[in-house]
């Protein structure tokens, strides 16, 4: 049974602990919420899922999994406490928004180091989370990190950190592209004269519709498109409207400026 540690229980934190005691990653007599401030301490305590604690109790040493899942600005404080307390051997996972490995790496004085980037979906177990790892790091190790993360959704490995600023344009911020989008098409509704809610309905059915044939099929997007789009129909209309607004060509701009913004806030 893996004894695991999460630092920092706010939502994020206790996402993965509930993930890990349904798939018995874990178990509650094995699992740390370590968590600095008093009030949500006593929160945590009245769930019943791990054993809370601070910073300097003994049982993080214990532990063969460390998850960090502070903020990046409170984590150097905390940095010096926990240097002590993890053992060599240990797993340190960080979900630490654009906290790279070297600077984690540093201040931990540790080797074994994994950096994650979960999206929003996995409060639903239907995330996309991507994660890298630093050299030090078996195969046995990747496996296990995995394993944990496959417990909130999809999972993929990629042996360049650097990409993580892709991934967090693409899929990080993905989901927030979505619900924009989506909110267009209820606000066109409502403008041709549905109801609000009907509007809703409509798009939320349509999108989650369309999401299982691309997931399901073999088509590829360009022919799922031709598909729907007959020639002089209305959906070319509307498609060709998308192209002289320059719909697609924003779209990538957009997410080449949320990368590059992620580049620009990464702590190293």
């Amino acid at each position: 049974m893996n004894h695991i540690a999460i630092i920092g229980c706010g939502n994020m934190g206790l996402i993965y602990a509930n993930s890990f005691l349904k798939y018995k990653i874990t178990s509650t007599e094995h699992l740390l919420l370590v968590e600095k401030n008093e009030e949500r301490r006593k929160m945590l305590s009245e769930l019943h899922i791990g054993k809370v604690v601070t910073v300097d109790d003994a049982g993080i040493a214990a532990c063969n999994i460390v998850i960090l899942a502070v903020k990046p600005q409170d984590f150097r404080a905390l940095a010096p406490s926990l240097k002590q307390a993890i053992r060599k051997d240990s797993v340190v996972l960080s979900i630490m928004a654009g906290t790279e490995i070297a600077f984690i790496a540093a201040e931990l004085e540790h080797d074994h180091i994994v950096r994650a980037m979960p999206n929003l979906p996995v409060s639903l177990s239907m995330g996309m989370t991507a994660f890298a790892s630093s050299p030090g790091l078996s195969h046995e190790q990747i496996m296990l990190v995995e394993n944990l993360l496959s417990t909130t959704g999809r999972t993929i490995y990629l042996k360049d950190e650097q990409q993580l600023n892709a991934v967090t344009a693409l899929s990080g911020s993905g989901p927030a592209y979505f619900f924009y989008f989506m909110k267009s098409l209820i606000d066109a509704g409502v403008q041709m004269g549905l109801d609000e809610h009907v509007a809703a309905i409509l798009a939320r059915q349509t999108m989650l519709g369309s999401f299982h044939l691309i997931n399901s099929g073999e088509k590829t997007l360009d022919e799922y498109i031709a598909s729907v789009a007959s020639k002089g129909g209305t959906t070319e209309a509307a498609l060709s409207t998308f192209e002289k607004k320059g719909v697609h060509d924003a779209v990538v701009e957009a997410l080449c400026n949320a990368e590059k913004r992620a580049k620009e806030l990464s702590i190293k």
